[in-house]
Parts: structure tokens; C-alpha cells; sequence
């Protein structure tokens, strides 16, 4: 149980006089915990890889443990000591002390005279006993032990700091370094600062944070609290940033391209719109950063990528929220098959990045990233998994429908049956049985070729197979993680396409409205609602003519899922998108 929540249920109030010096609070290593039974033990070992945030605090202790913090800052400031510190002044982070004093050996200690040290993080865990105590300091690095002697300060601070020092506070701590009996490194404290006075108390060090929704609406606790979350996010840094070498290594160029955007183009997906009061109109927050990138080409780019944000106004799942990260990529004078070349190697060069290997566990599978990667058409894979020959059934719908029907079997759930029953074309088709039955089966690295021209239509007819186009799509664990195009260049192709697109978004538009006529809550639900409008000025551009290219969008975010064995996507975004709080 937090230490400072046993404090406020059998402290009494504050009574000591505090000694000060200074504008800045020193102070002994202290605690107000229940005391420990081994003098030159360890410091509690902080956090844990299955630790999840507790919720046993009930708000009323939270409350009289935040009114005795309260309490104790008015105290420090009456005696003229600010505990919001300005800053501290560190010589050495934690890990660098346990790198640079590993040779200490058990019982000895640096000298005072020319190794002193000054460190600075939150108080994690502690234990006092006597005319001792230990406190574990974690900083951004890692963690180190603060080993506190009463002789070793002036007077009666030791005694004084039990009723004002507690667990989450931030502190800053100057002295040598000295290695325990038992063998733990630490700092062996001749001063220590209050920098920051927390107010509310961490959870349970034994129960961890165990409120999935509390743990992603309260990042910042679920941190503190279980430090392997946060190494999540150092290894998206190193993701996002391996990313970039990489393509730049290749010479790509980084641009920037707008969030609000008159049209939302590059994607079929619902959009977020707003209004922008100066100019009178609404505006999209963009669901893809595509278009805007071929007008770099058209106006004369090569070789240009985007790392940034995406906004769906859709569904939330382990796999999807509504913003989330991609780096788009497009070639001149390239087609897809550079393109897979390039993915295969960003997605190894982050996997040794993270793990040094090219072989990982998620959720149980291991999952193999060396090259090359299983490259197979759609027609080919859905034909080995269901025997159905969709180049042989010709043109008639129907029919196809019944074949792909009875192939499946009866026992195929209604909803995917209703699915079947909904395509309007052979292409849509073939991609909805690919979605059912072959897509979660593809747990190695695999791309996908060759996809319907009806589902394709920014990219290039297939040169060799009518129907087809130059398009692939790369799954790994049975989710896709890439999408690329040969890019189409010829604007009359393009502007028909776009045209049948938005034509056929429209009947699907009217029919939902006529449907849920008078109920607006349904009509702010249903995904097909929404208005989609014609990118003129992309087409525009295509007339004034864009170079032959490649072009390929990676989702930033199930990669670090997939290099993090993270289950959901919401553990590699720091602050997931939630429902309002009831």
C-alpha cells in the first residue's frame, strides 16, 4: 500500500520546525512507511512487467491524503522553502552512475572528496527503519538507491523530513557513491531537495493500475506506475526515427502537407469536418496525405514522404482509432515492385533497431522478418484457401455470389453472408472473400498482389491482367500494415474513377438517409452519411502531368504494436481517443 496513504491514516499533524538554509528544502532519505527488518537490503524494486494501476484508493482517502499534502506544502512556505523547485543541477542520470560504478564492489564506497554526484527523479518506493532509510529514485534513464544516514545530516532532519517527504514526490539528491552489503548501488546522501511536492498518491506498488480505461485515460499515471509502458513509447521513437534514416538514406525528401483540407481525398473513409469562420466554409481534417504528395511530383519533386497524423471519423477498435500515424511515400520513374523492396527493408531495419533480430514474439507467434518476404496474388491466395477460381467465373454476379456461397459452406456467419450478398461487383467480390477467410490467416510477412480495379482506383491498370491493378497490400499477424500503388498518371482514367467513386458513395449516401429519415442519432453513426466531393484541384494537376511512380502509405502505429508485442493499438498511442467520462 502506498506509503504515504498509511501516513495520513496515523500521522499526526505537522509539529516540527523545519531548519532552512537556504530557499530550498535539504533533507535526509526518510519514510513514513511501516519500517523494514534488513538495514543493508535493497530499496522495493519499483514497477514490473504484468503491474497494471490499482484502483483501491477510494476518492475519499485520495481526497484526506491530497488535503495532508496540501498541507505540507503551506508548511514548507511558511518557513520560506519553495516546493516547486526551479530547477536542479545534475552531474549524472541513473543508469550512467550503475554503468560507471559497476566495478564498486560490496561494502565499498567512492570517494566523498572527488566522486560526488548529484541526481534528481521520483520517489518510487522506500522503507526506514532506526537510524536508516532507502529510498529507489527512478529517473528517465532508470532507477538507483538513495541510502540515507541520519549522522550523516546536521541536527535533526532525519527526523524532521518523516512527515514531509512521500512517495511521488520529485527530489534531488547530492552525496557519493556507495555499494550496500547486499550489493545494491547507491547514492549515499548527503543532501536532498524537495523539486516537486506530488499531491495525489500513486497506486498500490503490490496491485499496479489494474483500470484498463483508467490506465489509457491517465497515461501519465499508467507510467509512473509501470515504467515498461513507457519503454513503449521510447521504442516508438526509435521506430519513427529508424524510419527516417532509412528513407532518407535513399534520398527521400521530407515535406509537409495540409491537415484541413477543402476535399477529403486519397482514402475512402468518413471524415472530421469543421468550419473556418474567416473563410466562411468547412474544411476536412485530412484522411490521407496522398494527394498532396503527387502535386509534389507534378511540380517536379522525385522522391518525397510525409510522417504524420490521419483523422477517420470511424469506428474504434485494437486495431483502429480515429487519429493515427503513416508515413506516405512516393517514387517518380518507380513502380510497386520498388516499392515492396522499400518496405521490406524499413520494417527490418526498425525491427534490429528495436530487437537487434529479425526474429519476434507477438501474442504468442513468432514471427519471422527475414527476406525475402512471400509475395502472391489475391486470386491465388483466395483460390488455395476456398478452391474458388474467380478468373473463371466470368461476368455474371449472381452466379458468382452462389459459387462463393456454397464454397464457404453454411455454417458461414449471417453477417458475412450479408456482406457476400451486398457487393455489386466480381471485384468486390473477390476482396470480401479475401477479407474473411484469407486475411486472418496471414501471419508471416506476406504481400498481397494484384487487387480489383473496382476497389484500386488510384492506382495503374495492371499491365499483363485486364481487371486487375498494379496495387499490393503487405499483412503481417493477420493485419495489414502497408498499402502501395503503380500510381495512376493519366488524368481522364483518374477523373472517371473518382467520378464512379463518388457516384457510388452518393446511392449508398441516399439510400442510409432514407433509411433513418428523422433519427439524427442514427444518422451521426452511419458511416455511409457523409459527403464526399471531387479533388478538382488534384485532377488539375494530374493534367499538367505527374511522372510515372510508385507510391506506398505504412501505419506507424501497428508496426510499433507489431515490434512491441502490443495487443491493442491504444498501447502505442500515448493518449488514445476515449469515450466522455461518465
Amino acid at each position: 500500500m502506498d506509503a504515504v496513504r498509511l501516513w495520513s491514516l496515523s500521522s499526526q499533524p505537522l509539529k516540527h520546525l523545519i531548519r532552512t538554509t537556504t530557499t530550498r528544502l535539504v533533507i535526509r532519505c526518510c519514510s513514513s512507511t511501516t519500517t523494514a527488518t534488513n538495514p543493508g537490503g535493497r530499496a522495493p524494486k519499483a514497477g514490473g512487467r504484468n503491474r497494471r494501476l490499482s484502483t483501491s484508493t477510494s476518492t475519499s482517502d485520495k481526497d484526506a491524503v491530497r488535503a495532508i499534502r496540501l498541507k505540507k506544502v503551506e508548511e514548507l512556505r511558511s518557513k520560506g522553502l519553495e516546493p516547486y523547485a526551479y530547477g536542479w543541477e545534475r552531474t549524472h542520470s541513473a543508469n550512467q552512475l550503475q554503468d560507471i560504478y559497476k566495478h564498486l564492489g560490496n561494502g565499498e564506497e567512492s570517494k566523498p572528496d572527488k566522486d560526488g554526484v548529484s541526481i534528481a527523479g521520483r520517489i518510487v518506493a522506500r522503507r526506514a527503519f532506526g537510524k536508516l532509510a532507502f529510498l529507489t529514485l527512478r529517473d528517465d534513464s532508470g532507477t538507483i538507491q538513495l541510502y540515507c544516514e541520519k549522522e550523516r545530516l546536521a541536527d535533526d532532519q532525519f527526523d524532521q523530513l518523516k512527515s514531509l517527504v512521500d512517495i511521488g514526490d520529485i527530489v534531488g539528491a547530492n552525496g557519493s557513491i556507495k555499494r550496500t552489503e547486499k550489493g545494491e548501488l547507491s547514492v549515499y546522501v548527503n543532501s536532498f531537495a524537495i523539486l516537486t511536492k506530488s499531491l495525489l498518491p500513486l497506486p498500490d506498488k503490490y496491485h499496479g493500475l489494474t483500470d484498463v480505461d483508467k490506465r489509457y485515460r491517465q497515461r501519465y499515471v499508467d507510467m509512473i506506475a509501470n515504467p515498461e509502458v513507457a519503454d513503449v513509447f521510447r521504442k516508438r521513437a526509435k521506430v519513427v526515427s529508424e524510419i527516417r534514416k532509412t528513407v532518407e538514406s535513399f534520398g527521400f525528401i521530407e515535406v509537409e502537407t495540409p491537415v484541413l483540407q477543402g476535399a477529403a481525398g486519397g482514402a475512402e473513409a468518413r471524415p472530421f469536418v469543421t468550419y473556418h469562420n474567416s473563410l466562411g466554409r468547412d474544411l476536412y481534417l485530412r484522411i490521407a496525405t496522398e494527394l498532396h504528395l503527387k502535386r509534389m511530383l507534378v511540380g517536379g519533386f522525385e522522391k518525397v514522404y510525409e510522417i504524420g497524423r490521419i483523422f477517420r471519423n470511424e469506428g474504434i477498435s485494437t486495431r483502429h482509432n480515429p487519429e493515427f500515424t503513416t508515413i506516405e511515400m512516393y517514387e517518380a520513374y518507380s513502380d510497386y515492385e520498388s516499392m515492396m523492396n522499400m518496405t521490406e527493408e524499413i520494417v527490418t531495419r526498425c525491427a534490429i533497431a528495436v530487437h537487434g533480430k529479425l526474429t519476434l514474439d507477438y501474442q504468442g507467434v513468432e514471427i519471422h522478418l527475414e527476406r525475402p518476404w512471400r509475395r502472391e496474388t489475391m486470386h491465388n491466395l483466395v483460390k488455395e484457401a476456398t478452391g474458388i477460381t474467380f478468373n473463371e467465373l466470368g461476368n455474371d454476379l449472381q452466379v458468382a455470389k452462389e459459387v462463393t456461397l456454397k464454397n464457404l459452406g453454411a455454417d458461414l456467419d449471417y453477417k458475412y453472408k450479408s456482406s457476400i450478398e451486398a457487393c455489386s461487383s466480381i471485384g468486390h467480390l473477390l476482396n470480401e472473400v479475401f477479407e474473411i477467410v484469407v486475411e486472418p490467416k496471414l501471419v508471416q510477412p506476406t504481400f498481397v498482389l494484384d487487387y480489383p480495379i473496382e476497389i484500386s482506383p488510384l492506382a495503374k491498370p495492371h499491365r499483363r491482367h485486364v481487371g486487375l491493378t498494379e496495387r499490393f497490400e503487405l499483412f503481417v499477424c493477420g493485419r495489414e500494415l502497408a498499402n502501395a500503388f503503380s500510381e495512376l498518371t493519366d488524368p481522364m482514367d483518374q477523373r472517371g474513377r473518382l467520378e464512379e467513386q463518388v457516384r457510388q458513395h452518393n446511392e449508398k449516401r441516399a439510400a442510409a438517409i432514407s433509411e433513418i429519415d428523422g433519427e439524427e442519432d442514427k444518422r451521426e453513426e452511419n458511416d455511409e452519411s457523409y459527403e464526399v466531393t471531387l479533388d478538382d484541384d488534384f485532377l488539375t494537376a494530374l493534367e499538367y502531368g505527374m511522372p510515372p511512380a510508385s507510391g506506398m502509405g505504412l501505419g506507424i502505429d501497428r508496426l510499433v504494436m507489431l515490434l512491441t508485442n502490443s495487443a491493442s493499438i491504444r498501447d502505442v498511442i500515448a493518449f488514445p481517443v476515449l469515450k466522455i467520462q461518465q
